[in-house]
């Protein structure tokens, strides 16, 4: 029963990506005498949910009116009252909703209170991909515990990242790299290899433009803390750069880099090198919904060895370089047999005109 005031609803939910983080992007439409009398989308910053903001836009005609909203309206006092009471006091008669909301404290709950006050309650589930896709991390989170981490690359068609002398120059287009950016954008934090910070001198910021709910957090693994303190990422560090090391690194490298204001954690893991696992379980203590990793060929491995990463995203540029010395997206020591691949599942395609595309796969974690 998808309708005109559904899709705007998620059109207007979709104002809010990377500006909600820890919370969904969800929209909000009241709809009076098939016209529109009240819109609304939540961001961090703005506080207020999507349901009121559309409801306060909306005043007395809400009354008898119909709600059309992309996810579950919540049950529980969080940083504003639950939303299900302002729909009751706004006279709200019928709620249309695209998904139910994952988070444990309201799957079902809000639901559940409208209809005991009387509300008409519709699940309008034909654009639930949709909805999930603008809140992949959201979901994800709220029925793990963990942030969702996506391997992202740039390859060459024979699956190399880089080449064995001169690397300047990008392997992808700029259109490629544009769409990298709103993929940045979506995610909480960026992590990548020390390797890669002092071959490339990178930044790793979200250079989208776009208002964030957070700053980026750029993480760097680094298990001697060789990070340069005139590096771009250190210079540029505003509370938002974490050094993951282990407990063999100086004391004052730590105290350094601490100084020049980068966060630095401890996380001891095998082989003498920084634990990744360690790091995702940080992150979703503070509440991170999301990891983006850009790094380099043994970084790579050492994320899909684990089983931290959920998600790749591989951008394939029309090009080959061939040889044994060129890095793969994943170096390592591999697997030494051909039935022991890592394998991925939900595979898709995404054209990106006019001779490139991206492959998007989720890891087999069975």
């Amino acid at each position: 029963m998808t309708t005109d005031f559904t899709r705007e609803a998620l059109t207007l939910a979709r104002q809010g990506e990377g500006r909600v983080s820890p919370n969904p992007a969800v929209g909000a439409v009241v709809v009076r005498d098939g016209q529109v009398v009240g819109r609304g989308f939540h961001t961090w910053a703005g506080v207020k949910h999507a349901e009121v903001l559309a409801l306060e836009e909306a005043g007395e005609a809400a009354r008898g009116a119909t709600l059309y909203v992309t996810l579950e309206p919540c049950a529980h006092q969080g940083r504003t009252g639950p939303c299900f009471e302002a729909i009751l006091a706004a006279g709200i008669s019928r709620v249309v909703s695209i998904t139910e909301d994952p988070n444990p404290l309201v799957a079902g709950k809000g639901f559940a209170q409208l209809r005991a006050a009387g509300v008409e309650v519709i699940l309008d589930a034909a654009m639930a991909d949709d909805a999930l896709a603008l809140n992949l991390a959201f979901f994800h989170f709220m029925r793990t515990g963990q942030p969702l981490v996506t391997l992202k690359a740039a390859l060459t068609l024979d699956g190399k990242i880089a080449a064995p002398e001169d690397n300047s120059g990008w392997i992808t287009s700029e259109r490629a790299r544009a769409h990298v950016q709103t993929i940045r954008h979506s995610h909480d934090a960026i992590l990548t290899g020390i390797n890669t910070v002092i071959s490339d001198d990178c930044l790793l910021t979200d250079r989208s433009g776009v208002e964030r709910a957070r700053p980026l957090l750029r993480i760097v693994m680094d298990s001697l803390l060789r990070l340069p303190l005139d590096s771009k990422m250190v210079q540029d560090a505003h509370g938002d750069v974490m050094a993951v090391c282990t407990s063999v690194a100086p004391p004052w490298r730590r105290e350094a880099l601490e100084k020049a204001g980068v966060e630095v954690l401890v996380a001891d893991g095998a082989g003498g090198r920084p634990d990744l696992a360690r790091v995702v379980q940080e992150l979703a203590r503070r509440k991170y919904l999301s990891l983006m990793i850009e790094a380099g060929s043994k970084v790579n491995w050492a994320a899909l060895e684990s089983g931290v990463v959920d998600r790749i995203l591989f951008y394939f540029a029309p090009k080959i370089l061939g040889g044994m010395q060129s890095l793969p997206v994943a170096g390592g020591i591999g697997r030494r047999r051909r039935v022991d691949a890592i394998r991925f599942h939900n595979t898709r395609l995404h054209m990106i005109p006019p001779d490139e595309f991206l492959v998007e796969g989720w890891l087999d974690k069975a």
